[in-house]
């Protein structure tokens, strides 16, 4: 049985918590900005800390799981480590940038825009989804 929980949970925070779409901390001017397609090494290992605690908190803690199962009783720690591991190497303007915003394909440019927020999402959620789901890699503590 799949768990699609995990999955869904960690596509939205990459969303929700990519630096420069919604809100940047630190900003480039200012300790907060909100929508300033910019990002750097700070702002994504700062970004990184918060997605890293609000998955342990959605997905340990609170427990979030598409299906119904009750025999989950260890602690899976898989989908927060590849989930933040992925959140620090595919956030756009950070390695690549993909579209990026003067060449098809920039290499750390430290900025994004829309679209490469929306590909690169896919690609989160495809590289994530292959191996909590079709790999079944897991991490269990007790």
């Amino acid at each position: 049985m799949s768990d699609w929980g995990p999955i869904i949970v960690a596509a939205v925070l990459f969303i929700l918590l990519t630096p420069g779409l919604l809100i940047q901390v630190p900003g480039r001017s200012r300790l907060i900005e909100f929508g300033n397609f910019q990002t750097s090494g700070l702002s994504i290992l700062v970004h990184s800390v918060i997605y890293f605690a609000l998955l342990c908190f959605l997905l340990l803690a609170v427990g979030i799981h598409v299906y119904r199962s009750n025999s989950l009783v260890m602690a899976d720690w898989a989908p927060v480590l590849i989930g933040v591991v992925l959140f620090v190497l595919l956030p756009p303007g950070l390695l690549f940038s993909f579209p990026g915003n003067k060449k098809q394909l920039e290499f750390g440019s430290m900025k994004t825009n829309g679209k490469a927020i929306a590909i690169h999402t896919l690609l989160f959620f495809s590289i994530y989804a292959v191996l909590i789901i079709a790999l079944h890699l897991h991490i269990y503590t007790g």
